[in-house]
């Protein structure tokens, strides 16, 4: 496989798990167990909201809006330039200045691989900690809702 096919593919990858997590960090459906109007409804549920985000310290609506982590060849951790040093020392040692060169360019492509796959693994870590912090407030909100005698789905 080339590059550019795996970069496509771990870019697939991405995308289906953020379509699949923002599917499950859908809001619980309340149905009302006891006969509550349709005003009790909105007010236990604002009420429930308002519970779940005081005792969890998580705001739906700014987990939601939160920033994508930043993206783009100027973002990175240096792989790139230490693999084009690491590269130039090694193919100096073996074959002097033109194995400098040619172990250097080797390292950039090298440290350029090292830095997509560390950037995908921190949009995949914040991505997770971006739906923990969900599953958290719609358990603590589908929690007080069935206090109030509601079935949560």
């Amino acid at each position: 496989m080339d590059h550019a096919t795996i970069a496509r593919a771990a870019t697939l990858a991405v995308t289906m798990l953020l379509a699949t997590a923002a599917a499950h960090a859908q809001k619980p459906i309340a149905y009302p167990a006891k006969g509550q109007s349709q005003n009790q409804q909105a007010q236990d549920d604002s009420q429930c909201y308002s519970w779940a985000r005081t005792n969890t310290g998580v705001d739906p609506a700014a987990v939601a809006n939160a920033p994508a982590p930043a993206s783009g060849p100027a973002v990175g951790g240096g792989e790139r330039v230490r693999g084009a040093v690491g590269g130039a020392v090694v193919g100096g040692i073996v074959d002097g200045s033109d194995g400098a060169r040619t172990g250097a360019a080797v390292g950039v492509v090298a440290g350029g691989v090292r830095a997509r796959q560390n950037r995908r693994a921190q949009q995949a870590s914040a991505q997770s900690q971006q739906q923990g912090a969900l599953d958290t407030f719609y358990r603590a909100y589908g929690a007080c809702m069935e206090g109030r005698g509601y079935t949560i789905r």
